[in-house]
């Protein structure tokens, strides 16, 4: 796979990996048309619209949800997925508030939702915050999968996103560089 608008630097975070990139693309071509689809919550999709949208397709919105994930991913932890805590957040202080992986999720951010507590016990069979933090480093499917649906929930458990940070790292050619790339090939 070729990357060409994908590869655009994110802040001073540098460029994303062909690997991040060709994960973020194999697991966008599989991943269940339920996270992408329209609904009524305030979530990724009406907070990045005037950056991305508006929406064509199922398949743009499935883009345009993997160009947040490889910014996201950039401002987070310059796409390492084995990223540990934040250790300038007073906050990270128990295995359920310490960030993990690429996208620096959290254990406490299942509450935001049934189908991510669900998410996690069916792969990792439980919600205990230390195996979460492994799972989200060990894990990358999961990873992706896990941060996809908490963006549907909510855009204020990423800072990055509640505060339109990523927004100016958005790139719409990005988006239509993701879309070719997620064509059956």
């Amino acid at each position: 796979m070729a990357f060409d608008a994908t590869k655009q630097e994110v802040l001073n975070r540098g460029i994303p990996p062909d690997s991040f990139l060709q994960q973020l693309v194999d697991w966008g071509r599989k991943a269940p048309d339920d996270i992408f689809e329209k609904n009524e919550s305030h979530d990724i999709y009406t907070n990045v619209v005037g950056v991305l949208g508006p929406w064509q397709s199922l398949q743009h919105r499935r883009a345009a949800l993997l160009e947040v994930m490889r910014v996201l991913a950039g401002f987070e932890s310059s796409w390492h997925w084995d990223a540990g805590v934040d250790t300038t957040n007073p906050s990270s202080d128990t295995p359920d508030t310490m960030e993990a992986g690429a996208f620096q999720v959290s254990a406490d951010s299942m509450a935001f939702g049934p189908e991510l507590k669900n998410l996690v016990l069916s792969k990792v069979g439980s919600t205990d915050g230390t195996k979460f933090q492994a799972a989200m480093k060990q894990d990358h499917q999961l990873a992706m999968e896990y941060v996809a649906r908490l963006l549907r929930r909510t855009v204020n458990h990423h800072g990055p996103v509640k505060r339109h940070e990523i927004d100016e790292w958005l790139r719409r050619d990005a988006v239509a560089e993701f879309q070719a790339l997620l064509l059956p090939t």
